[in-house]
């Protein structure tokens, strides 16, 4: 490798004669003020006394004697002062915070340019005055607020400042510009140690004169890492500042000359990847550390992977090989990117939408099935995660309340913490949280887990930070108000990797590879929208406004990650850069620029090669299962043949085989969920049921008008008792199901009303309802028993024929209970419902002897169509012959099934 950057500073420094001890270093971060002390410390010859080295934020701190306020902090002061302002109207807290922040930025922004407030803060009211959306010459109250609070931004801005000033803390760009008034008494009293700047790139104003100042007094020096390439380029944007300071600034033009390194053109080698999806770029790099380790081609304490997509880096520590003997992560891991995270979210989802009727059973799931709920659940007597979520699925209870929670005896101390009650505020929201994270951090502490440690401690500093806040300030009452404000902390507050930063393989983000040189780099999310970022509106100023007042608009700021870009593989020998193929809207766009424009550098161009990487896939032919049926699924068969094939079972196997074996066979039915909308199956199972018990009273009699009339004044109370038997925990006189259940009332007036219709023509005796039949069948070259069971809904006689009644409220069309050709009976499963109805009628007429019979469909989707008979080439009536012709098709079928040489095979249904 070249030799690093910081390496040239200490070198520069010797040239000059000056003692690295002595001076003060002032850099863009912490972590590159390690590696600047591992670089003095090798070169030492004897004990010292280690340099002061700062952060260039630590440094403006430092001389403007202010501390700096955390993101919280800021916000809630900001809003003391709007509070406090002079509006006719103030918005809540959570509204607030969805422009709180952005103000923030802008007054960030403002103070570090030294842009005077007044100036540029009542330019942008004018702005939004001429730029309002009335017509009206008189403005509505909502335009008259809107542009209030804008005309009121000036005296926001002087409250907001004057209280952080008394508190001697301060926003970084508010520091700044103190900074700059305190300059000439810091320089003063630190004059004899000199103050060295080093590997800077964008400096806003502030910064800019703070660096001036010392260079003009002359125990000042600044060392720019940019390489000629990029300082000459007069377009590039890897040099954009540099080259205006060097255009600028009074020193460059009297005193000081710039000098530029020469590590950029020399040979090194570059290899471009697309890969498809971003979690793919993780396995890929994976596999490439894999190869370079295997083929001990690179020294991988001298490599690092930079991560411009932050958010990978969960699955890129999953891909790092284990052969791989030490890593290192150089970067936080937002607090919003943990497990832990949905734990304290879903809690707060489950609380802040209780009513008074309790807990939400989509809510109560969720909090239950979370990997942290289980982990405490299991430390209980009463595994409740698991008791109360089998309860809300077979009690079907929509909601969970206090007298329900009151069963689990042996969970009610935990249970009370999870459940406080259903109206709780923010802050006894806040202790209940500040308790379950004690409980997990000694179940925690007993396996040992140090990273489940510190992500429970990072979380209790923020719960504890939360709590001060709220006590202190009343604005924040109901437990919604607190969603967005803890979202914000967890998305703020880093879970910070401790590691050691000098050697093995490193993993960090793009800000952490500054002034850092390594050997080997590789660099994932190379694409728009990303690297750079793009066009970004977070901002109240517009971009004109910006430019005129010398604000860094999109241009700059993608200029500044260009140089990140340039500045990390200027000096590497191998440098592997990764993008993503497939353009998202959530993942950034196509490759970026800065790879077009690698591939376009004439002077690079011979370094570099591209290529596209697609997962190794083998194509596979489709392959219908086929489940070969052994000995033990004979017996399987045999048993549920010895027991009974019921018509469901037989239309199953029509079909698909594979549905067969697994409903009827292996027994494995739907997933057991709470029906917040009905399912059809416990729809249908509600009309029967009521059905059932309205014609009770009239079994064995002729139907009269006067006898089926009386049944319609009981038909809402016997839906409403079949609703409670089938669905418990429902509320039928609201929402959705006060609509199905209107439904279900509905089909069974229109029923007896087709039925009142009928018997005005027709004479009917009610035989049968629900009754359940079983018959034996002697099936030729089956040595063991066939048994054919069923219920028939419906049997009457009308008109002297009898007639077996099936009722569907799915839909069904009059051609589903015809047929013409016998074969698709069993082999077409739109021929069920005719399959169903001759099953029916065999079970009848083997109870009761052969005698011509109708056996049909009531569909309550088609009532308007009366009753849809069974037929066969338009013969409606089921006799002897039918029915032999039908016995000798249910006999194929179950030899089929029963066949030990014919496989279940599944069809594409």
């Amino acid at each position: 490798m070249q030799q690093s950057f910081l390496e040239h500073v200490l070198d520069r420094l010797q040239e000059k004669g000056i003692n690295p001890s002595q001076c003060t270093f002032v850099l863009p971060s912490k972590r590159s003020g390690t590696f600047l002390k591992k670089f003095i410390s090798q070169r030492l010859q004897q004990n010292t006394f280690a340099p002061k080295i700062y952060s260039i934020q630590d440094f403006i701190g430092d001389i403007s004697g202010m501390d700096k306020a955390s993101n919280l902090e800021l916000l809630l002061t900001l809003f003391e002062t709007y509070q406090k302002s002079n509006l006719e109207e103030h918005d809540d807290f959570p509204t607030f915070m969805k422009w709180g922040q952005v103000l923030l930025q802008d007054f960030d922004e403002i103070d570090g340019y030294l842009i005077p407030p007044k100036d540029i803060l009542n330019y942008l009211s004018a702005i939004k005055e001429l730029n309002h959306w009335s017509l009206q010459k008189e403005k509505t109250e909502l335009v008259k607020n809107y542009l209030q609070l804008w005309s009121n931004l000036e005296s926001l801005y002087n409250g907001f400042t004057k209280t952080l000033l008394e508190q001697q803390r301060g926003y970084q760009g508010l520091m700044s510009r103190i900074a700059v008034d305190k300059l000439e008494d810091y320089g003063t009293a630190h004059k004899n140690h000199p103050t060295v700047f080093v590997g800077f790139n964008a400096l806003n104003n502030a910064e800019s004169t703070i660096v001036q100042y010392f260079l003009e007094q002359g125990n000042g020096l600044i060392f720019w890492d940019i390489d000629t390439h990029f300082l000459n380029d007069s377009i590039h944007d890897a040099g954009l500042f540099i080259r205006k300071y060097q255009r600028e600034w009074p020193y460059y033009k009297n005193k000081g000359t710039i000098e530029p390194q020469d590590h950029f053109l020399a040979s090194k080698r570059i290899e471009i990847t697309g890969v498809p999806k971003s979690i793919s770029q993780t396995k890929y790099v994976g596999q490439l550390l894999q190869n370079l380790n295997d083929s001990k081609e690179i020294d991988l304490a001298k490599t690092a992977v930079v991560l411009a997509d932050e958010t990978l880096l969960t699955p890129m520590l999953k891909a790092v090989p284990a052969s791989i003997p030490s890593t290192n992560i150089t970067m936080g891991l937002p607090l919003d990117k943990t497990v832990l995270h949905s734990f304290y979210l879903s809690f707060l989802e489950l609380n802040s939408n209780a009513s008074e009727r309790g807990w939400l059973y989509k809510n109560v799931l969720e909090f239950l099935s979370n990997p942290y709920t289980s982990v405490l659940s299991k430390d209980q007597p009463l595994d409740f995660a698991k008791v109360i979520s089998n309860d809300i699925k077979q009690n079907n209870w929509l909601y969970l309340d206090s007298t329900t929670l009151s069963n689990y005896a042996d969970a009610s101390e935990i249970l009370k913490i999870i459940f406080p009650g259903t109206s709780i505020s923010p802050s006894q929201w806040v202790d209940c949280c500040l308790l379950l994270t004690l409980r997990l951090k000694a179940l925690f502490q007993n396996e040992g887990n140090a990273l489940e440690l510190e992500q429970l401690y990072r979380f209790y500093t923020l719960f504890n930070q939360l709590k001060q806040h709220l006590d202190k300030l009343g604005h924040i009452k109901e437990l919604r108000s607190i969603k967005s404000l803890f979202r914000q902390l967890a998305n703020m507050e880093n879970l910070d990797f401790v590691g050691e930063p000098l050697t093995g393989l490193q993993i960090m983000g793009m800000l952490e590879s500054r002034n850092l040189d390594y050997e080997t780099v590789i660099i994932t999310s190379v694409n728009e929208g990303i690297l750079p970022s793009g066009k970004s509106n977070n901002s109240f100023v517009p971009f004109d406004v910006k430019r005129d007042y010398g604000l860094p608009t999109y241009k700059e700021k993608d200029a500044i990650y260009t140089y990140h870009f340039y500045r990390l593989i200027q000096r590497a020998k191998n440098v592997f850069i990764i993008y993503n193929t497939e353009p998202d809207v959530l993942e950034g766009g196509e490759k970026s620029r800065l790879v077009s424009q690698l591939l376009t550098d004439k002077d690079v161009a011979p370094f570099i090669t591209h290529t596209i990487s697609t997962p190794q896939t083998q194509i596979m032919a489709e392959t219908l299962l086929q489940i070969t049926k052994g000995e033990q699924l004979h017996m399987d068969i045999m048993a549920l043949a010895e027991n009974g094939f019921s018509p469901t079972s037989l239309t199953n196997y029509i079909r698909n085989p594979i549905d067969f074996y697994t409903r009827n066979i292996l027994k494995i039915n739907d997933v057991e969920e709470v029906e917040e909308n009905i399912a059809a199956n416990t729809f249908g199972t509600i009309v029967h049921d009521s059905l059932e018990d309205l014609y009770q009273p009239l079994l064995g009699q002729v139907l009269t008008k006067e006898n089926v009339s009386a049944v319609k004044p009981h038909i809402a109370q016997t839906v409403q008792r079949h609703f409670n038997k089938n669905l418990s925990g429902v509320d039928v006189s609201k929402g959705k199901y006060l609509l199905v259940y209107n439904v279900i009332v509905k089909y069974l007036e229109n029923f007896i009303g087709l039925e009142l219709k009928q018997l005005q023509r027709h004479e009917v005796k009610l035989l049968a309802l629900e009754e359940r039949y079983e018959c034996q069948l002697q099936v030729s070259g089956l040595d063991f028993p066939i048994k054919l069971k069923g219920t028939l809904d419906r049997v009457d006689q009308v008109d002297g024929i009898i007639r077996v009644v099936d009722y569907k409220t799915g839909k069904v069309e009059p051609k589903n209970v015809k047929i013409t050709d016998w074969e698709e009976l069993i082999t077409t499963y739109d021929k069920s419902k005719a399959f169903q109805l001759l099953c029916y009628a065999l079970l009848y007429t083997k109870k009761h002897g052969e005698q011509p019979l109708h056996a049909g469909i009531y569909s309550f989707k088609n009532l308007g169509q009366g009753f849809f008979p069974f037929s066969e080439d338009k013969n409606p009536l089921i006799d002897t012959k039918v029915l032999e012709t039908f016995t000798s098709y249910l006999e194929q079928l179950i030899k089929e099934i029963c066949s030990t040489q014919i496989p279940l095979t599944e069809k594409p249904v």
